[in-house]
């Protein structure tokens, strides 16, 4: 792990004038907001009165890792996205990611854990669209095997999530998800959390 983390910042520095820097650029310039077109590749866009920081705010249920030594429980899930980078003449055009964050609850005294990263979101058609979303997660869980809990090892962790989507209004849509939280063998144990379930945006 502590590789990991000096390695990391040199990776980035490196790839500053690439995707890496770009993605490093939102979280220092939270404040700014995106445009679908822009002059310059990952610039923000200027805040607007018509589109918000806040893109989406999002709740929805889970069934908590139904076939691990945790199922049973259910789950509450809360995520806000913000609107996305200017892609701009960038590489990536409209794949150009958002941010989010978020936290899944357990009611049953499970691993419940919170998360942020980086989402992107491809439409199908008119109403139907593709999610997908890493970054990294801190939980409540066991370090290691006890009854009825998983063994979840350190604390952090990676974070990752599916979507498939619909938009039935023009502001709101619905999404079947599924979400992963483990910490890729870093750690003695490694058990992870994946949750399954539906949830429902609301786009401003």
């Amino acid at each position: 792990m502590r590789e990991a983390a000096d390695h990391t910042p040199a990776a980035f520095r490196r790839a500053r004038a690439g995707l890496a820097g770009l993605l490093l650029a939102l979280l220092a310039a939270g404040q700014g907001l995106a445009a679908e077109t822009g002059p310059a590749f990952g610039r923000l866009a200027a805040p607007s009165p018509q589109r918000p920081l806040l893109e989406e705010i999002r709740l929805g249920l889970y069934a908590h890792d139904p076939v691990s030594p945790e199922k049973g429980a259910a789950d509450v899930n809360g995520e806000l996205v913000l609107a996305p980078f200017d892609p701009g003449s960038g590489p990536l055009g409209r794949l150009t990611p958002r941010v989010h964050v978020g936290g899944t609850w357990s009611f049953g005294a499970r691993t419940s854990l919170a998360y942020a990263g980086f989402l992107w979101r491809l439409h199908l058609n008119e109403g139907v669209f593709l999610e997908a979303a890493f970054g990294g997660a801190v939980h409540n869980g066991r370090d290691a095997q006890t009854p009825g809990r998983n063994a979840m090892g350190c604390r952090g962790a990676f974070h990752e999530s599916l979507s498939l989507g619909y938009r039935f209004a023009p502001q709101w849509r619905v999404m079947a998800t599924i979400e992963h939280a483990s910490n890729a063998g870093l750690c003695d144990s490694n058990r992870g959390v994946t949750n399954a379930g539906l949830r429902i945006g609301y786009a401003f």
